[in-house]
């Protein structure tokens, strides 16, 4: 009898023998978040391993363990907390106290009439000026958010999609007037608009010439901008909207393939851009299965971009990925506790190989984070980096049977995802059809229902509650400051070129109605000349108009 025999006989004996007579709990679920159902104890019997083809080492193909051979023994990841909020000189604070703190690089929040191309003094803009990210109008709110910042020596996050060619403009011009050129700026543009037709919402124009802006911007980095990632593919977003952990998975690497497809079509070769593409993904609370999403990531990723794409240098096998803990897992209630999730969803990023790291803040359900808050956050991941030990080998966790069978298992149900969308004729026609924003729905209504059977625990929410919450203060944005920023956008109008601005609008929209043409150079040089954002989104719905979604129900 060989070794792997006698383990089969001795689990089954022990599942007949020990196991059966001990009674389940029947009080909660013993499933994963997403629903898949775990053996009580894995061993070889169930979860066949074959080191070479899925796990391999760190630094070499299939990436399971780590896009880096040496991982945090060679480099920690960066701390890179988000924050925006009021104008640019609040946030342009805020970015000083972090960096002071010990953050190794930025990341931007913007304000929702920011986010949906409008200017300030735009009545739809009224009352959310500055509320939940900072309010960006103009170049010169750029170079004051950025005001003694050296961008040569920092990395900046930007977390916009369908005006992310405009911020991006502005802060090459930014770079420009401090004298870093392009070519040494380095940072992320999230860019991810077709997530936003999938999950997020905050979209102005329709699929096609969305992304036709995402490829221009692709194209331009790849020649211009070695050092930037023009596009950050997020399943961040669709996690936030209801999905599991596979509809995550398979959502963001379809929106990925489908980038680097209208690359190739625009013209340019995959190992040319392919690199400078990075990921953005959701740390939840299923600590394995977070972990394993991850490794399932990685090694699909690296497959495709080598046997359906192409490519043949390794730096474009190579997914690098931000994580952000779960904002939809923070409660209202015993906010404190929030700091507990934080950090066992932080851990799981870091287990699972990630390159840069947020931690939300406990009173995030509540508001934007205090001072204290982040403060709190961005310790959570020192503590983890320097105190817990789990950066002194690389994945840990590595051929442990249940990671393994679920890194598998994810894996398989991402394919299943793939064959789906592709029979719908992809991933803008599953657009069209609803099919993502469905499928979420549906997992979002099972979530939910566990919850409020009690069958999934929340803890302070559907159990362990308290009688009495205890309040904790919370951050307040002055209502003063929308018309402060107001007030500095008329300024900017007032002293600007006037008939300079008409000249690149008029060039803008001439572009935007030819397919031949990128618009990035056009879009910097309007930035040059304080063109607003508002009124470069606005040249460009007159050109290309809106996108109205059909709901679903």
């Amino acid at each position: 009898m060989t070794l792997a025999d006698a383990s089969i006989t001795t689990v089954r004996h022990w599942r007949e023998r020990a196991y059966a007579a001990t009674p389940e709990r029947t009080d909660e679920l013993l499933t994963t978040i997403s629903g898949i159902e775990p053996e009580p104890l894995y061993t070889p019997e169930n979860v066949p391993i074959d080191y070479e083809r899925d796990l391999g080492y760190p630094g070499e193909y299939p990436f399971t363990r780590g896009v880096y051979a040496s991982m945090y023994r060679g480099r920690l990841w960066t701390m890179r907390q988000f924050a925006g909020f009021g104008t640019a000189e609040e946030t342009n604070e805020r970015f000083r106290y972090l960096l002071a703190h010990g953050q190794t690089g930025l990341s931007t929040a913007f304000d929702m009439p920011t986010l949906m191309g409008y200017d300030s003094d735009h009545p739809r803009a009224e009352g959310e000026v500055g509320r939940e990210g900072v309010a960006i109008d103009s170049l010169a709110d750029v170079e004051t958010l950025f005001r003694g910042i050296p961008l040569g020596e920092v990395s900046t996050s930007m977390t916009i999609n369908s005006p992310a060619a405009i911020l991006l403009a502005y802060y090459v011009c930014v770079g420009e007037r401090q004298g870093v050129p392009r070519e040494r700026l380095r940072g992320t543009a999230q860019t991810d608009i077709l997530k936003e037709y999938i999950a997020q919402k905050e979209w102005i124009f329709p699929p096609e010439p969305s992304l036709r802006l995402v490829t221009d911007m692709v194209e331009f980095c790849a020649r211009e901008m070695p050092l930037f990632h023009p596009i950050s593919i997020s399943g961040y977003h669709i996690r936030e909207a209801g999905s599991t952990a596979a509809q995550e998975l398979a959502f963001t690497l379809a929106d990925g393939f489908a980038y680097v497809e209208a690359a190739i079509e625009r013209g340019l070769a995959v190992d040319d851009f392919a690199p400078r593409l990075s990921f953005f993904f959701n740390a939840h609370l299923d600590f394995f299965e977070e972990i394993a999403k991850y490794r399932a990531a990685r090694r699909i990723w690296a497959r495709e971009l080598r046997e359906r794409y192409g490519a043949r240098s390794e730096r474009s096998l190579l997914m690098r990925f931000h994580t952000q803990t779960a904002g939809v897992s923070l409660t209202a209630q015993q906010p404190e506790v929030n700091i507990v999730r934080t950090t066992i969803e932080a851990l799981a990023a870091v287990l699972g190989g990630t390159q840069s790291l947020h931690t939300n803040s406990y009173d995030e359900a509540l508001a934007l984070p205090t001072e204290d808050a982040v403060r709190i956050a961005l310790r959570t991941q020192q503590v983890i980096a320097h105190e817990s030990g789990v950066v002194n080998t690389i994945d840990p966790l590595g051929g442990s049977w249940y990671l393994e069978h679920l890194t598998n298992e994810l894996e398989a149900q991402a394919y299943a995802y793939f064959e789906r969308i592709d029979a719908l004729g992809g991933v803008i026609p599953a657009i069209e059809q609803n099919f993502f924003q469905r499928e979420i729905a549906e997992a979002s209504y099972r979530y939910q229902s566990e919850v409020e059977s009690g069958k999934r625990v929340i803890v302070g929410v559907n159990r362990y509650q308290l009688e009495e919450e205890r309040p904790i203060p919370i951050l307040k944005i002055d209502p003063a400051l929308e018309q402060k920023q107001i007030e500095r956008l008329r300024g900017v109008r007032a002293r600007r070129d006037a008939a300079a601005v008409e000249r690149r609008l008029v060039a803008l929209k001439e572009a935007a109605a030819r397919e031949d043409v990128n618009l990035m150079p056009l879009i910097i040089e309007a930035a040059r000349d304080d063109v607003t954002l508002g009124e470069m989104c606005d040249a460009l719905r007159e050109v290309w108009g809106v996108w109205r979604e059909t709901p679903v129900f």
